[in-house]
């Protein structure tokens, strides 16, 4: 399908004399035509990072946008706006097909630029090129409806029929090693994530009836070993460029086939939540940033297997009320129980004099009524922390 879209924008290239560039009605890159000018400033800051991110800024979306190029039905010239970054002025191609925008072809515009003749002809190949993105935008819906249907699915023949449609939707590709990434929160539909290299399927999920999560995304990723899970974070860091602020990804492991796409839905969810516990949680409140991608693989969440499968708003063990309401103290006793009681550790990761971790510590103990130097009391101490934790994320 890539080739075609490649193919047509070709043909529009030569037929208008000038590189033009394919996107989706939402701004995202699909194919673009070679270059070949030396003027470095046809090559401007909008269709430069169009090309290489292959996407656009909401701010030179709606610059666009306010031309009226989403109910056009002919070619639209746009003029150059400096200031906005757009050196020089456009022509867009909207691609319809029965009424409805699916795209755009884009192209410098030029003095003199294609007359009436070569626009017409040039429109007349995007109509050939809407029929495709309609029948691919048609085709991916009923691909993430039958998804969805089977990470959704209790036990039974309702999910047998459901495994049945994805598998029929999905054709010999089903039968893959495959990694199911989660997002979550997601902002609804968000039809770029359809165009994310690399995904054999993708759809939203919203929370079980049961639980008062929020809505989150799914994306069903081909990789080449069950340790070798690459592919899948790169499809969960360009995921995590459309959510929403606060949003993390989490890996289940790869299966084989589809029948237990459940079981590997819910340890992508689990992994997603335990990616966002650990990082608003699992450091001091003076060092919680948001500038990297926040990922976790389902085999290295450790304890948070279990407390992932505490159902949803289960009550607080009485051990950590007390503490949580002193957050340096609660940091002290998960940093310490972290590392396996050892002071010296302890004290260096948090940077106190030992004394000072001695002091904090009777304190936790005061609060709890544990005893830090016996196991079951630690472990219940620290399994109480990371739920608590996990239930505030």
């Amino acid at each position: 399908m890539k080739g075609d879209y490649q193919d047509l924008v070709d043909e529009i290239s030569t037929l208008l004399g000038a590189p033009a560039t394919l996107e989706d009605r939402d701004f995202g890159l699909i194919a673009f035509g070679a270059h070949d000018g030396d003027d470095e400033i046809e090559m401007d800051p909008v269709r430069t990072r169009s090309i290489l991110t292959r996407k656009s800024t909401a701010a030179v979306r709606a610059w666009f946008e306010g031309y009226g190029i989403a109910r056009a039905t002919e070619p639209v010239r746009i003029p150059a706006a400096p200031d906005a970054g757009v050196l020089r002025a456009r022509i867009c191609l909207p691609v319809r097909h029965r009424g409805v925008v699916h795209g755009y072809v884009w192209l410098l515009d030029t003095d003199p630029g294609p007359g009436p003749e070569q626009l017409a002809a040039a429109m007349d190949v995007t109509e050939r090129i809407g029929v495709l993105l309609a029948d691919e935008a048609s085709a991916g819906e009923d691909v993430a409806r039958e998804l969805r249907a089977v990470l959704t699915s209790g036990r039974g023949w309702q999910r047998d029929m459901a495994v049945a449609a994805l598998r029929a939707a999905l054709g010999p590709g089903a039968d893959d090693l495959l990694a199911v990434v989660c997002v979550t929160p997601w902002p609804g539909t968000d039809n770029r994530a359809t165009r994310i290299p690399g995904t054999v399927a993708v759809c939203s999920v919203p929370p079980a009836a049961d639980a008062d999560g929020p809505p989150a995304f799914a994306a069903l990723v081909r990789v080449r070993a069950t340790d070798a899970l690459s592919p899948a974070h790169t499809v969960a860091t360009r995921l995590l460029t459309m959510a929403p602020a606060g949003a993390a990804a989490g890996i289940g492991g790869a299966r084989r086939g589809l029948a237990e796409l459940p079981e590997a839905w819910r340890e992508a969810l689990a992994a997603a939540r335990t990616a966002a516990a650990r990082h608003f949680t699992e450091r001091a409140p003076s060092s919680r940033t948001h500038e990297s991608p926040v990922i976790a693989e389902w085999s290295t969440l450790g304890p948070y297997r279990l407390l992932t499968a505490l159902p949803a708003g289960a009550a607080q063990d009485p051990a950590v009320t007390a503490l949580l309401r002193h957050p340096e103290l609660a940091h002290t006793a998960e940093v310490f129980l972290d590392h396996a009681g050892q002071a010296g550790r302890t004290a260096a990761a948090l940077g106190i004099h030992r004394q000072t971790l001695y002091y904090r510590l009777s304190r936790v103990e005061q609060l709890t009524g544990l005893d830090l130097d016996d196991g079951e009391d630690r472990l219940l101490l620290h399994m109480a922390l990371k739920a608590a934790r996990l239930q505030g994320s």
